[in-house]
């Protein structure tokens, strides 16, 4: 499964990296290393969304930083 994270100057502001962080923690601490591809990528298109742009496998979602542990066991550990 292919996740990426944009890490453009908007999503920057709106709390990439910390999204970045959090996916990684949640990636290894749910043992799916060899099942999850994440990658960062420059402006996502979608800019005027509330939150940070993460595609997976090609699907965009708007996501905060307080919503990732949610995102995460819904649409990539849901989808495993």
């Amino acid at each position: 499964m292919k996740v990426t994270i944009c890490i453009g100057s908007a999503c920057h502001l709106k709390g990439s990296r910390e999204i970045i962080k959090e996916m990684q923690d949640l990636v290894a601490a749910n043992g799916v290393k060899d099942k999850v591809d994440l990658n960062g990528a420059f402006c996502s298109g979608n800019c005027v969304k509330e939150g940070v742009c993460v595609t997976v496998d090609g699907t965009l979602f708007s996501l905060k930083p307080d919503e990732c542990k949610d995102f995460f066991n819904k649409e990539i550990l849901g989808r495993l």
